[in-house]
């Protein structure tokens, strides 16, 4: 009788530590490794970057060198066609001329996109609700930055940019039967 209570007034002090200390729930944070850590530094070092004016070798002392940096990608012209024109309503004539003219080019035609940025994903709240699956809340926060070189004959001839230099998020998933919500009809367990 005595180790019955014991096990139970270890069941409510577990429980009880896990709904005290939200610090057990888990976090994740995502960094694409880069020479830039905000967004603001990305952009300023892109807007270095001057169409008609700037060579593949200038790029490089820029940081835009994908052999050099991590996560820039070389892209091909097909590539590129695909991102300039994504459907058939789109022609050839609607592009920039000088992307038109790199396109035409085929393999003296490349490019260069990167997407540098950094998010974090911590849930918070209630641990106990959000363990056993009745109340979840992420915050989400960071930023990210994207950037496109149209290269033609090592020349750059356009240049692409946006992204989003302040990401602050909140999601919330309620489900009111916490673990049971995923049990259908049949009692068959989704997965």
């Amino acid at each position: 009788m005595r180790v019955e209570k014991m096990k139970h007034l270890s069941v409510v002090l577990v429980t009880l530590s896990m709904v005290a200390c939200a610090g057990i729930l888990p976090r994740e944070e995502q960094l694409t490794i880069s020479p830039w850590g905000s967004y603001a530094s990305a952009k300023a070092s892109f807007e270095k970057i001057k169409p008609g004016e700037t060579r593949f070798e200038e790029l490089s002392e820029l940081g835009f060198n994908p052999e050099v940096t991590p996560n820039i990608t070389r892209i091909t012209y097909i590539d590129l066609l695909a991102r300039f024109l994504p459907n058939q309503s789109l022609r050839i004539d609607d592009v920039d001329p000088d992307v038109k003219a790199c396109l035409q080019a085929r393999e003296a035609c490349y490019g260069l996109s990167f997407t540098p940025g950094e998010t974090d994903r911590q849930r918070y709240g209630n641990a106990f609700l959000d363990v056993f699956g009745f109340k979840r809340r992420t915050r989400t926060t960071g930023w990210n930055f994207a950037g496109l070189v149209v290269i033609h004959d090592d020349l750059v001839v356009y240049t692409l940019a946006g992204g989003n230099p302040n990401i602050n998020q909140t999601e919330m998933r309620k489900r009111p039967l916490g673990p049971l919500q995923e049990i259908d009809i049949k009692g068959n367990v989704e997965i």
